[in-house]
């Protein structure tokens, strides 16, 4: 899609804006999904002039992690470009990752008795995280030959990177998560699946030991799960590719990451959706394309908890108006994926999306939701697409061939 797209692309002063509410696909529970049972007239009315489907993230029935999500909403194949968490998070955080770090994405989680009982250790704050992840920095700087880096993250989360003294084969970064997904059961081996891997799962396994004996006496956080291994990838930057000077606007870590790795500028901020939004207006003379994340609502569809996820839809419903007071020439609400409560967890469900600009025939659809929007024009279309389009809407694309 890229090598077709390049050659088309024209520059103009057009504005495109692209909201991600992270997980918001969902199932009925009593008979409504969670966008169905919130209440959201704002979303609603916009759906009503706005070209509106469905859209796959990676391909039917694959259910896809954060990073496939967000790269085929950029415009990335997600199947060609694999990237695993523990770069995104790393690069989030501002590590600089060089060719011989393999960077891993890790939660502070509770064990007892050798059985994990939480996974993300309650969610400690993460001030609290914060201060265990220098902890462990201070008191582990080397296993081996191998360097660690260790970045604090939001909540429960943080990252290591294992500098090797060398350049690593390309695989040396193929190891499985030692998280189960569950609580009720032992935490995995790191297990190396290429025999470059070997080194980097020793490594691991000795660093999983080490932190348990310094956290052994906390509370909550006295483990560690890792997830997603990775080494650097190589991507083609977003202006490159689509023609766009983009701004990267998330307050969580890994979603900066996979921006700052497509090439977008990715500041670091905190705070509200609220201020994400102040943020956008700030900026919004400076860029061509905004990617905005809302992350709450992944969340609580991830803890299962249907009217929280709901209730964070409505909070993001009543802010809405500040976005379309901005008149961008094309404004596209989506997510990169589906969290049902139902399922407690991601799954391969397509995910509502709704693309506004004055070049849609709109009128098709009642209101924003996963049945409301399968009458739309957009029909159910590969991710992959959404970036095409929001280009030809925005009349940045010339006509292809004679």
């Amino acid at each position: 899609m890229q090598k077709l797209i390049k050659p088309l692309i024209q520059k103009n002063d057009s504005k495109i804006i692209l909201v991600v509410l992270d997980g918001v696909g969902g199932l009925p529970i009593n008979g409504k999904t969670e966008l169905e049972a919130a209440n959201t007239p704002n979303l609603d009315a916009l759906a009503r002039e706005s070209a509106c489907g469905l859209h796959v993230p990676v391909a039917y029935g694959i259910t896809p992690g954060s990073g496939p999500g967000h790269l085929g909403i950029f415009g990335y194949d997600p199947i060609e470009f694999q990237i695993g968490r523990g770069i995104l998070e790393a690069l989030g955080l501002g590590l600089e990752v060089r060719k011989t770090d393999v960077a891993v994405r890790c939660n502070y989680a509770t064990i007892k008795n050798g059985i994990i009982v939480d996974r993300r250790a309650g969610r400690i704050p993460t001030e609290q995280s914060k201060k265990l992840t220098e902890k462990l920095q201070d008191e582990i700087k080397k296993i081996d030959d191998v360097e660690l880096i260790f970045a604090p993250g939001m909540e429960h989360r943080f990252a290591v990177l294992f500098r090797f003294p060398n350049d690593l084969e390309p695989d040396a970064g193929m190891l499985p998560d030692t998280d189960p997904q569950k609580e009720g059961k032992a935490p995995l081996p790191a297990t190396p699946l290429s025999k470059s891997a070997e080194k980097v799962a020793k490594v691991a396994e000795k660093l999983i030991t080490k932190v348990h004996e310094i956290l052994k006496s906390e509370e909550k956080a006295n483990f560690i799960l890792t997830r997603g291994f990775a080494q650097m990838p190589h991507i083609p930057p977003f202006e490159e590719a689509f023609g766009l000077k983009s701004l990267a606007i998330a307050t969580y870590p890994m979603y900066r990451g996979l921006a700052r790795l497509v090439g977008m500028d990715t500041p670091a901020i905190e705070g509200s959706v609220e201020d994400e939004i102040k943020f956008l207006k700030q900026k919004y003379n400076d860029y061509d394309f905004f990617f905005l994340h809302v992350k709450k609502i992944d969340s609580y569809g991830e803890d299962g908890n249907f009217e929280g996820k709901a209730a964070r839809i409505e909070e993001f419903d009543k802010l809405l108006p500040q976005i379309l007071e901005l008149k961008s020439d094309v404004l596209i609400i989506t997510g990169d994926h589906s969290t049902p409560a139902m399922l407690k967890s991601h799954s391969w469900h397509p995910v509502p999306v709704l693309l506004k600009s004055p070049y849609v025939l709109g009128g098709l659809c009642s209101g924003f939701s996963e049945r409301e929007c399968t009458k739309g024009e957009l029909g159910i279309l590969p991710a992959v697409n959404l970036i095409p389009l929001a280009l030809a809407n925005s009349l940045r694309l010339k006509k292809f061939g004679a």
